[in-house]
């Protein structure tokens, strides 16, 4: 069977129903994660069987659709996406679209526990912008936190994606219970390595066995604390993402917030997310989906590939409908080691 050409970006963007264009993918290539961090994941987390996944050359061919389908942004995420194996060399594959022009950035999300036996190598495959989930900077908090990681890991990969020269962008989860009093010098600590910090509501994705209601902490009463001792300057600033930013004073750094919770920002949505078993969701909050693994396996025709895609772009929700309260479950089973960041 002949394989169909990729259809032009700029005959075919992926545009949703209120008219929103689609240019932004993240793919998790695996669910599994070294780290079981208390908000993200149950500490006796399951699974899914290897042969569920997507193999290395499904994820190179279904990303390879996509970018044929105008996306211009790829984010490469987990679970952990540097203990896939076989992830390296999805990125050696991936960076020919980067040096073709076809693709303006890939990048990943990574917990920075094997960043620095591998930055070097992301840097030569000419990813230049990475994120790293950071929550918080004491090494008990930290080994509390994740159940176990070693902060002193995290600390050398940034270290070791510094020299590599990638541009780090550190992902802080506010827990009111665990780091809220530390936030303010957490955002000093990344400014002064040169770093940006984004920080991010909770999100009732996937059971943990525990109640969010207790840790969640709202980032109007975060930025409110902040403005009481530092100096915000919002910023007309918008990258691929949902971070709205503002600059401290103080620091000279640059501050995002993520805000799913307390101020929906679904209207600007660019983005929709591959789960590692190739289930495509136009929404991190919504249960719609499309089994593109199913489609992938029955040939080698890109053709049906992308008329998956477009059907579900088509179906993308204008916002997600997350709640947390005491007593409400989480708004989706899946957990976000699934779905990717």
């Amino acid at each position: 069977m002949t394989v169909a050409p990729m259809p032009s970006p700029a005959a075919a963007p992926m545009v949703d129903p209120l008219g929103r264009t689609v240019d932004y993918v993240r793919v998790s290539v695996t669910d599994r994660c070294d780290l079981r961090c208390t908000y993200c994941m149950a500490e006796r987390q399951t699974f899914l069987p290897r042969d569920e996944l997507l193999t290395i050359a499904e994820l190179d061919r279904l990303c390879s659709v996509f970018i044929g389908l105008g996306t211009r942004r790829l984010r490469l995420t987990g679970g952990e996406p540097l203990i896939r194996k076989g992830f390296m060399d999805l990125v050696a594959r991936l960076s020919r679209h980067l040096a073709s022009g076809d693709l303006d950035e890939l990048t990943l999300t990574t917990n920075g526990s094997h960043l620095a036996d591998h930055a070097q190598a992301l840097a030569d495959l000419g990813v230049r912008r990475i994120n790293v989930s950071l929550d918080t900077l004491d090494p008990d908090a930290y080994r509390r936190i994740t159940r176990g990681g070693a902060l002193e890991r995290v600390l050398a990969g940034l270290d070791a994606a510094a020299a590599a020269g990638i541009a780090v962008k550190i992902n802080t989860v506010a827990l009111r219970q665990d780091n809220a009093a530390e936030l303010p010098a957490l955002i000093d600590w990344a400014h002064g390595r040169g770093l940006e910090i984004t920080l991010i509501e909770t999100m009732p994705l996937g059971e943990i066995g525990a109640d969010r209601t207790d840790q969640f902490l709202s980032l109007t009463e975060v930025r409110q604390t902040l403005e009481a001792r530092r100096t915000l300057t919002p910023l007309a600033r918008r990258t691929s993402g949902p971070a709205r930013y503002v600059r401290v004073g103080e620091t000279g750094g640059i501050l995002g917030f993520i805000t799913p919770m307390t101020h929906n920002f679904c209207d600007t949505c660019n983005r929709i997310r591959v789960t590692c078993t190739g289930r495509l969701y136009p929404c991190l909050g919504q249960e719609t989906h499309a089994d593109l693994r199913q489609v992938l396996r029955s040939g080698p025709d890109d053709a049906p590939v992308v008329e998956a895609i477009r059907a579900i772009v088509a179906r993308k929700p204008g916002r997600h409908d997350f709640r947390i309260g005491a007593g409400l479950g989480p708004a989706v089973a899946r957990p976000m080691s699934m779905t990717g960041g």
